[in-house]
């Protein structure tokens, strides 16, 4: 059943409306169905965390279901779950249950500090599941997943503002909402919608890179950064340190959320890799597998130990590029890796075949 606007007296988007408030479990099952991915990005944008971002979207579709009766069908069903799910995540963020301190608030303590490294609940998201969210990018509508909405960089830095603001930046500069509609959808003034949406640019300003405005249009990694990303799963499974020397930017930052370690500059990076990957105490024989997360090139990485039959896994790296190098990588360690349909361990015969 369609969702456009229609005339009133019986037009498409009045029936909608009328099935939704009479509890037609079908049309609102057909309706919810069509929007749940993108709603799983839309809270994935509002709480840095995948997994919450699905506990979410089971609440808003909960709270939309008991609340169906106040459908009107002024606007879309769309619209009207967005703004449930918006107000379902600020009703979390504001809860004792799910309360979360950033480790360094204060980006001028720490210039040049991943806003990665002080999220501890930041998680990644598979390109293939963002693709979901928008498979016809054409229609209107649709949910088109730029880069530069969804890359880590900027998903921590926006986990710094506080909930109302990051709302109102995530509903103005990324759904595209007009100032009216979002004030309407958040129950504040439009004054205050636009003094907040202020605020919010002004921080993003300090914490995002500046590199960041040379792809702010792009969906997908580019050529060169997808030459890189083999260059650096040729490297790693070689356990060849000098050729992953030269991959790096001097500045790289290397950040391992949950913990807020950061290994700031080549040489501290390359002193963190040696053991693992040199000398007599190194780890044993590697392997990678290229992944594709947050709109930037990714990879999954294995190990297997002297003596083992399998390759147990050890991390993912997602990479940021810049000139032909990395410039930071965001380490996640191996819970994440069902998010990807990828196994906690793979026996050798599997890789040798």
């Amino acid at each position: 059943m369609g969702e456009e606007h229609g005339t009133a007296g019986g037009s498409p988007a009045d029936a909608t409306a009328e099935a939704v408030r009479s509890g037609d479990e079908a049309v609102f099952g057909e309706l919810a169905a069509r929007h749940r991915h993108e709603l799983r990005v839309h809270c994935y944008r509002m709480l840095g965390s995948f997994t919450d971002a699905e506990d979410m979207v089971q609440e808003t579709l909960l709270r939309a279901w008991r609340a169906r009766e106040s459908f009107e069908g002024r606007s879309t069903f769309r619209a009207w779950l967005y703004r449930i799910a918006t107000n379902a995540c600020l009703d979390a963020l504001s809860g004792p249950a799910r309360a979360r301190e950033l480790v360094a608030a204060d980006a001028a303590e720490s210039p040049g500090r991943p806003a990665a490294a002080d999220v501890a609940w930041l998680q990644p998201y598979p390109d293939d599941l963002l693709d979901l969210a928008a498979p016809d990018e054409g229609a209107p509508d649709a949910a088109v997943i730029a880069r530069e909405t969804v890359e880590l960089a900027f998903l921590a830095a926006i986990q710094h503002l506080p909930p109302r603001q990051r709302a109102v930046l995530i509903l103005r500069d990324v759904a595209g909402w007009p100032v009216a509609e979002t004030a309407e959808a958040l129950e504040m003034s439009v004054a205050s919608v636009k003094s907040a949406l202020q605020r919010a640019r002004a921080t993003l300003r300090e914490r995002l890179p500046r590199r960041r405005a040379d792809w702010a249009a792009a969906t997908r990694p580019s050529r060169d950064e997808l030459d890189l990303l083999e260059r650096y799963v040729t490297a790693s499974r070689n356990a060849d340190l000098p050729a992953l020397a030269a991959l790096l930017r001097e500045d790289v930052l290397q950040a391992m959320p949950p913990a807020a370690l950061v290994y700031a500059g080549r040489a501290a990076v390359l002193d963190m890799w040696r053991p693992v990957l040199e000398g007599e105490e190194r780890w044993g024989e590697w392997h990678c597998v290229p992944l594709a997360v947050n709109r930037q090139p990714a990879v999954a990485n294995y190990v297997r130990r002297p003596g083992e039959t399998s390759y147990t896994a050890v991390n993912i790296d997602v990479l940021c590029a810049e000139d032909g190098l990395i410039t930071e990588i965001t380490t996640f360690g191996p819970e994440v890796l069902p998010l990807f349909g990828l196994p906690f361990s793979i026996q050798s015969a599997v890789i040798e075949s």
